[in-house]
């Protein structure tokens, strides 16, 4: 038979709340008695029972991550973050895949009602007003990721991608690049797209460069619609010497398309992505990049569920992390 909690106290000499107490606030447990529950458990070799842990402490001590799309390498890093976060919170990380469909998501929150999720995070997506619905209707308290509501006053972890474009657009400029063009997200499906074009213009028109909508190229997240993007940006535009891609897939992407047309990155064409993928340093040319912290990213969204979960609220509502352009290989002065 496995050892109970009540075997535990028996063999300590204490109450079973003492036991519990002991695994779960050790510092309001006198030294004598936290010592002697201590050797019991590792006597008996004691595991407690997460299923009757969560009944005596109405939690479930498992928290709920909806991402868009699990094969993106960003994040894999969110994930590694959360999860990490995770162990030294001591919860258990469920994660599950939306492929930006809404009715999948919506799917999703009722599954992780069923399990009873103590708290869920949402990594880079919109809060549409029906997740909001839906999430509220099941009491389930939440914090964004890489991604922020206006409409709602919910938790959120981010950098300020419009900062961050506007860093990168720059920095090609001071190169001496005047003719840029731009690969971004569809605006109608990404919580980022639209920062990182404000950001994109705003680096242009500081600069006296016209901002032609002409030379911006839309993306749905993945390299080879990227490729295809840059093939339709450089067919419209072969005078472009620079281009400011919002990813590092999508850079590559476009440093792939340009080798294909033997156009060189960076001897004629510079290239800047955005993210710092473990790939970005990988890559031929190695891209030069904004860099998110992204495993930061997904472990302070951990904490701060777990602060709203144990206080009721957080001390900053909507927090900003701080991005870095890393100057590599792609990128070089016109």
């Amino acid at each position: 038979m496995k050892p109970t909690i009540r075997d535990v106290a028996r063999m300590a000499h204490v109450s079973i709340s003492t036991v519990s107490r002991v695994m779960n606030a050790p510092n309001t447990v006198v030294e004598s008695k936290r010592i002697r529950v201590m050797e019991a458990i590792q006597k008996l070799q004691y595991q407690p029972n997460a299923f009757a842990r969560g009944l005596i402490y109405k939690k479930s001590f498992t928290l709920g991550l909806l991402i868009p799309d699990i094969e993106n390498l960003y994040f894999a890093g969110v994930i590694r973050g959360m999860q990490d976060a995770c162990i030294s919170l001591g919860y258990s990380l469920m994660i599950c895949n939306t492929d930006r469909d809404k009715e999948r998501l919506l799917s999703y929150i009722d599954n992780f009602h069923e399990k009873q999720v103590d708290g869920i995070v949402l990594a880079s997506d919109r809060l549409y007003p029906e997740y909001y619905d839906k999430l509220a209707g099941c009491s389930i308290p939440f914090v964004l990721v890489s991604s922020h509501s206006d409409e709602y006053e919910i938790p959120s972890v981010e950098i300020d991608d419009e900062a961050a474009a506007y860093d990168a657009v720059k920095f090609l400029i001071e190169l001496g690049h005047r003719e840029i063009g731009m690969i971004g997200f569809d605006h109608d499906n990404s919580v980022s797209g639209p920062p990182r074009y404000d950001g994109f213009v705003r680096a242009l028109s500081e600069s006296g460069l016209s901002h032609n909508k002409d030379k911006i190229r839309y993306a749905n997240h993945r390299f080879e619609h990227a490729y295809q993007a840059a093939h339709e940006l450089f067919h419209a535009h072969p005078e472009l010497t620079a281009v400011f891609c919002v990813a590092d897939e999508f850079a590559m992407g476009a440093i792939s398309y340009l080798k294909d047309c033997n156009i060189l990155v960076p001897g004629q064409v510079s290239v800047v992505g955005f993210d710092n993928l473990r790939m970005s340093s990988m890559f031929i040319p190695k891209l030069t990049t904004v860099a998110q912290p992204i495993y930061e990213l997904g472990y302070r969204a951990a904490e701060k569920l777990h602060e709203l979960l144990t206080t009721g609220t957080v001390a900053t509502l909507r927090e900003t992390m701080e991005h870095k352009l890393i100057v590599r290989e792609s990128s070089r002065e016109r």
